[in-house]
């Protein structure tokens, strides 16, 4: 009674659509994944030419001096801020100017933090975004961002986003 064993064939896999399964999967997952994007600051740098090289004249009553320490301490002309009233004190020292010729300067320490500076940054990017809303709301009875291109570049040309940056202190 002993049984015999046969052989036996094992049964083949049909794999001929595996890799195109696989890259169906790989492409699915691509498309609806989400990509970090990192933050920055939307500025436009100066064209190289030799013309655009000349410097403004602009006396010192016409700049606002922005100064963050070692600590994230805010000063404004040597006189210590909070970060809620920047844009206040942006806004009107901007529109205190009648003169397009005002600079708003930004001097940083080494050791400031980069929360602190996207802060400064972003705050100081609203308190002109405020100023051009309220002009072309006076001028054109529309928001800036209704306005169109002739009328936003009026708006540009009166309140130019104008910030220097000195370079970094060590302290």
């Amino acid at each position: 009674m002993w049984l015999r064993r046969r052989n036996r064939e094992i049964p083949e896999l049909n794999t001929t659509s595996t890799a195109d399964i696989s890259f169906m999967l790989l492409v699915f997952f691509l498309v609806t994944s989400s990509m970090d994007t990192d933050k920055g600051l939307s500025r436009q740098l100066p064209p190289i030419d030799d013309e655009a090289k000349k410097e403004l004249d602009i006396s010192r009553s016409n700049v606002m001096q922005i100064r963050l320490d070692a600590n994230d301490s805010l000063w404004i002309d040597d006189k210590t801020v909070a970060f809620a009233d920047l844009q206040r004190q942006v806004e009107s020292f901007v529109a205190s100017r009648q003169t397009a010729q005002f600079v708003v300067g930004v001097q940083t320490s080494r050791a400031t933090s980069y929360d602190a500076y996207f802060k400064m940054q972003n705050t100081i990017v609203a308190a002109f975004h405020s100023l051009r809303d309220k002009m072309a709301l006076r001028e054109y009875g529309h928001r800036f961002s209704q306005c169109t291109p002739d009328e936003r570049a009026v708006i540009v040309a009166r309140l130019p986003l104008r910030v220097s940056e000195a370079q970094a202190t060590s302290n």
